[in-house]
């Protein structure tokens, strides 16, 4: 198994904990994204997605079973999405308003956020957090 190590951010809410943010590369760009190790499933910012994707799937359109799938959600495949220097290839996303995530990170004086990184990048993955060290640890399960 090969191990890669990306890099996170420790940013303060005002001394009402903390968040980590990482880097990551979609549709060819750099964005920042949350590390949310209790969300089921990661989500990218629905405006992002409708601006950047060309094959996007309403929740109307789908039956997949999520907790996500709701009138506001829509589904999309991004063909490259990097965390440091793991890729994932057609990465089936789910994307919601994060407007009000932004809304309060832009009050604290933390930059904007494109996406939620949830437990199953973290699970596939096989992902550890050092928080000393503010690294992510990814492993390439073997197939």
């Amino acid at each position: 198994m090969r191990t890669i190590a990306v890099p996170i951010n420790l940013i303060n809410l005002n001394d009402d904990g903390f968040h980590l943010l990482i880097e990551i590369g979609v549709f060819g760009h750099k964005y920042l994204a949350v590390v949310d190790t209790g969300a089921s499933r990661s989500v990218f910012d629905k405006r992002f997605i409708e601006e950047n994707s060309k094959n996007i799937i309403t929740a109307e359109d789908t039956n997949a079973t999520t907790l996500f799938t709701t009138s506001a959600a829509i589904q999309t495949v991004i063909p490259k999405l990097k965390l440091g220097k793991l890729t994932i290839k057609n990465y089936p996303a789910v994307a919601l308003d994060l407007e009000t995530v932004n809304e309060a990170y832009a009050m604290l004086g933390h930059p904007r956020v494109m996406a939620i990184i949830g437990s199953d990048i973290f699970y596939s993955y096989n992902a550890k957090i050092n928080y000393k060290k503010l690294k992510i640890y990814f492993s390439h399960k073997q197939r």
